[in-house]
């Protein structure tokens, strides 16, 4: 997630909101607190991890990182920022949608890809405890040590981009991609 909590653009939200009769959908919720205008300077040192742990890491590498992490933590808002990123990069619908039962659905996806994505919930998933030798070993495999470090390193930064959206309660369905970028 590399975000601000700036108000909603002022295109038309994706989908309807409100809890009337009319539209049938639930209310949607407010943010909890604007984050990064409280903490600016540590708003800005996550940038600057983010960009770091992007460095030389396969684009779309690091979109699956980042949803399927987002989609164990039911970080809803980094959900949707990254699914359209990636799609607004090319990604497929097809492989996107399959990435919440990727395991059941290897065929979509690279050994790398695999081998990162096993990973990814074994890094954000700790209370199962450490991360097992032989999720790490077929990382090790397939990824040279700078690179694993480059993986590891975007797990890092997406669990912790997670943490901040869910718990400020960050709401989904409002970002386009490019809209925070400077």
């Amino acid at each position: 997630m590399t975000t601000t909590n700036a108000p909603a653009p002022t295109t038309a939200a994706p989908h309807p909101t409100g809890d009337d009769a009319t539209t049938g959908y639930a209310h949607e919720h407010a943010p909890r607190l604007p984050f990064a205008e409280r903490l600016p300077e540590f708003y800005r040192a996550m940038l600057r991890l983010e960009t770091a742990a992007a460095q030389g890491v396969d684009p779309t590498l690091y979109h699956l990182i980042k949803i399927r992490a987002s989609q164990v933590n039911h970080c809803a808002f980094c959900i949707d920022m990254h699914t359209k990123d990636a799609l607004a990069e090319g990604e497929s619908v097809e492989r996107i949608v399959q990435l919440s039962a990727w395991e059941e659905s290897r065929h979509f996806y690279t050994e790398r890809e695999l081998a990162a994505l096993a990973l990814t919930e074994a890094v954000t998933v700790l209370t199962d405890g450490f991360v097992p030798d032989a999720v790490y070993a077929r990382a090790a495999a397939v990824f040279d040590e700078t690179e694993l470090a480059r993986v590891i390193a975007a797990i890092t930064v997406i669990n912790a981009w997670n943490r901040i959206a869910v718990s400020t309660r960050m709401t989904p369905g409002h970002y386009t991609p490019g809209m925070y970028r400077k």
